[in-house]
Order: C-alpha cells, then structure tokens, then sequence
C-alpha cells in the first residue's frame, strides 16, 4: 500500500509540468491561428477598425504574448476558461454542459471495445491457427483498416434510414428516456469502439497465446485442472497486463475519435462544441475543448498506471 501511494504522488507531480505543457501548447497554438476574437464578435455587423481595435485593447489582446500567457494560466488556476464571443456566455458553462455526453459515449464505447476485443481476442488464442482465428484475424484487421467515419455512415444507411432501428442522429437524456439514451448512443459508440476492438483483439490474442505456452499452463493443465479455470484464473489475470497498458493510450483515440462521431450523428457534445467554435471562430471555446479534453486523458492514463500496478505484483515488488 505504501508503494502505491508513493508511486500515485509520484505521477501525480509529473502532472503538473505535463499540464503546464499542455497549456502552454494550446495557447501558442491558439496565438498563431488565424482566429480573430474582435472579428468574430463582430460577425456579421461589419465593424470599423477602431470597433475592432477598442475590442482588443479591452480584451488585452494587444498585450504582449508573455502577459497574455500568464493571465490565461492565472484565469485557469480560478477556473475561468474565458468567455466564449459568439454567445457571451462563460466557456466553463459549455464544457460542463458538453462533457457529461462525451464522457457517455466514450465510457459506452470503451466498454464494447473491452468486451469485443476479449471475446474475439481469447476464442482466437484458444483456436489458434483454425477456421475462427483465422476469421477472426480478417475481421480484426479489416476493423483496424476501416476508418471510424465510414463505418458511422454506413451504420447511419443500412442500421437507420433503411431498416429504421436506430435514429439517425440526437441525443436523449438517460432522464427522460433510458431506452431511447440506449438507441441513440448504440450505433455512435460502435462506430467509435470498432476500430479499437480490431486493435486490442490482436493484443489479447497474442498475449493469451504467449501464456498458453508458459510451463504453468500445462502443469496446472495436466495436473487435473479444468481448462475453463486454467485460463480464467491464472491466464487471463496474467496475459492482460499488457493490453492494459494499451487501453488507456487507446482511451485518447476514444476522446479524439468522439469529434467525428459526434458531428456525423449531431450529438451535443465536446466534439461537436469544438467543431462549431472552429467555424464560428471562438478561439476560447476551442481552447477550453482541448484543454479538458487533455485533462482527461491524462488523468484516464493515471488510473491506468495505477491498475497496472494494482494487476503486476512483479512491478509494485520492484518499485
């Protein structure tokens, strides 16, 4: 217990560089885009020079990049994102109102990645080398092959608009409505969870097979023990370890691939936020889109260390 602590205060002060980091790169970033906040206030007003000139001064974007810099960071650390210049409203209020479909639908895909890439990734190892690991093989990899786009529009013409079982697109409240939340995150979260299942089955599919081949498999094995509990005691416990390492750098492709999805099926979130600021120009909104988004996942990469930890007994001993 005392290493894990030591271990989880030592991540967590790697943190702090990290996100200053981050920070530091969306703002420069942000800088030197081409993105106007004055324009965009004034959109559609056709304003004069000195309008836009006055908006500036008032806003301190004429002040030097370092003092701009500093007060942004300064604004994070009291939770102020800035205020967004299209609808005047804080930037903080629509991350925490796009967030909460974001985290749904990538928590929903993670989890049928998870169970897919299991399911797969175990009866091919198990059936190495005959007809299901070889389907298996050309369905993973064509899933990895397939771009997480297209498959959102062919879900969208053969799954909705011809057969109708699914909507279209929206998005409804798990409060109003369990079963229709149900339907309209389903084909979303597949389209976003396919291609990481193709990829995490070929992990789990090697990883089983290399345990399969260790000594204590077939002493336990030829010791009388049941194959099923052979392989859901001892070889799974050991053979994800690895996989689980990958899953959470495969949780950022989730959060990444969320901005597609999102757009493609019109769900109100942190995809679909970020994509709107981008074409309306509202440089703040995108700058508080991608600073939370990369919250998240470095915190999602924290609790993944930390199962790791939880899961390896060899690394805790030498930690």
């Amino acid at each position: 217990m005392i290493t894990i602590l030591r271990m989880l205060v030592r991540r967590i002060l790697l943190l702090v560089p990290m996100m200053l980091g981050i920070v530091l790169f969306v703002f420069l970033v942000m800088q030197l885009s081409d993105m106007d906040p004055a324009a965009a206030y004034y959109k559609g007003a056709n304003p004069t020079q000195e309008q836009l000139h006055a908006f500036r001064e008032e806003n301190g974007l004429l002040d030097p990049l370092p003092v701009r810099y500093v007060h942004f960071v300064g604004d994070l650390l009291h939770g102020d994102m800035g205020i967004s210049v299209l609808t005047k409203s804080p930037v903080l209020d629509q991350v925490t109102t796009a967030m909460p479909l974001t985290i749904q639908l990538t928590l929903l895909g993670l989890g049928i990645a998870i169970v897919l890439a299991l399911l797969l990734g175990v009866t091919a190892a198990l059936y190495r080398d005959r007809l299901a690991d070889q389907v298996i093989r050309v369905v993973s990899l064509t899933g990895v092959a397939a771009p997480g786009f297209w498959l959102a529009l062919l879900m969208i013409q053969y799954l909705a608009v011809e057969t109708g079982w699914f909507p279209t697109g929206g998005y409804v409240n798990p409060a109003d409505s369990f079963t229709g939340w149900l339907e309209s995150l389903t084909l979303p979260a597949f389209a976003l969870s396919l291609p990481i299942a193709a990829q995490l089955t070929r992990i789990v599919r090697t990883a089983v097979v290399e345990e399969l081949d260790k000594d204590y498999v077939r002493t336990a094995i030829g010791g009388g023990l049941p194959p099923v509990v052979v392989v859901g005691r001892n070889v799974l416990r050991n053979a994800l370890i690895n996989p689980l390492t990958v899953l959470g750098l495969r949780v950022g492709y989730l959060l990444g691939g969320a901005v597609v999805t999102e757009t493609i099926f019109s769900l109100p979130g942190m995809g679909k936020l970020m994509i709107d600021a981008v074409q309306n120009g509202d440089p703040a909104v995108v700058q508080g889109v991608v600073i939370t988004t990369a919250v998240c996942f470095v915190f999602v990469n924290l609790v993944i260390d930390i199962l790791y930890l939880l899961v390896n007994p060899r690394l805790r001993s030498a930690s």
